[in-house]
């Protein structure tokens, strides 16, 4: 039996709840689970017996879960085999979620999460830490929402050299650039219709001033090509300055242009760039695309949704086949 425990119980900590409660599906890659604590920054649902997911949802979409023992107290009272760390993202200090994690990987415990700060502040720790545990610490779900990169670098692409990283790693930069090259509307024009869809976040700029790339191309700078970058390290210019001219000069040469994250051994870089129309990063809408330069594989392309609820949900639970499915294969 596995014993799970969900900390943060936000849109993807409810995401993954709901997939979880799919029992038939999941059972079958993992086998036989439970969740025996659910946890916000207000309260708790526990129990050693597991606890009902549906009423955790009911609970939590009426506001806030009952009050009851903190994320810590959990981690320091409770038996579990997994937590699922789906806190706000803080790429200053971590926090909460750095504690959670560091917490959860000293009791022996697996923690997969989709928290960019941790790994953006302590990667290298908190990577050795696991290591010493001889636990897993999984976060796929940190970059690129259900594409596969960490994975796809990581295993797939085993005995390649990664040379270079380069690729959209933010979907609200990416509609709001995709339209104003469509529409030739403004920068702002496009801002407030994003805002509309709510699919920007509450502060903007971490958004369109490019540092939510920043963060996700130091997670797989430091991952993937096991550099030892911090967020201070990246060279980042946002798509606040960008104009409907710029696109009308760029198109009249066969050019669009796209905000560019890249990590390579020269550095690492987030600004706009100009892409030829038909280049394979030049898509459209939210998606994600990236670009792998590889000795070996050369080229390898990934495309997909970066980021949402059932998004992010699907990489977390990808984590957690990882981690099980191959004991229940073998």
């Amino acid at each position: 039996m596995i014993r799970i425990a969900i900390f943060g119980f936000g849109a993807v900590g409810q995401g993954v709840a709901e997939i979880l409660m799919q029992r038939e599906r999941i059972e079958r890659w993992i086998g036989r689970y439970e969740v025996v604590a659910v946890a916000d920054s207000r309260g708790s649902l526990c129990s050693e017996d597991g606890i009902s997911l549906k009423e955790a949802i009911e609970v939590k979409k009426r506001g806030s879960l009952p009050e009851g023992k903190s994320v810590m107290e959990i981690i320091e009272s409770m038996d579990f085999d997994v937590a699922i760390e789906a806190t706000p993202t803080n790429i200053e200090t971590g926090e909460p979620g750095l504690s959670h994690i560091r917490a959860c990987l000293n009791k022996g415990s697996h923690v997969i999460t989709s928290n960019k700060g941790p790994l953006v502040v302590a990667y290298k720790e908190l990577a050795e830490l696991a290591k010493k545990k001889n636990v897993k610490l999984a976060f796929e779900a940190t970059v690129g929402g259900a594409m596969p990169l960490i994975k796809l670098a990581k295993r797939d692409l085993a005995g390649n050299e990664i040379i270079s990283i380069k690729g959209i790693l933010n979907g609200t930069c990416n509609y709001i650039l995709s339209r104003m090259e469509q529409e030739r509307l403004s920068y702002q024009q496009i801002l407030a219709e994003a805002k509309e869809l709510k699919i920007v976040e509450a502060n903007a700029s971490y958004d369109v001033e490019g540092i939510d790339s920043a963060a996700k191309l130091v997670i797989l700078a430091n991952a993937v090509m096991e550099m030892d970058a911090t967020f201070n390290d990246v060279e980042i210019v946002g798509i606040t300055s960008i104009t409907p001219e710029a696109f009308e000069i760029a198109m009249e040469k066969g050019y669009t242009i796209r905000l560019i994250a890249e990590a390579s051994r020269d550095g690492l870089r987030v600004s706009p760039r100009l892409l030829p129309l038909h280049h394979p990063l030049a898509v459209r809408g939210t998606l994600n695309a990236v670009l792998i330069q590889t000795d070996l594989a050369r080229e390898v392309f990934v495309i997909g949704r970066g980021a949402g609820k059932i998004e992010t949900a699907s990489a977390i639970i990808s984590d957690l086949v990882d981690i099980y499915g191959n004991d229940r294969t073998n």
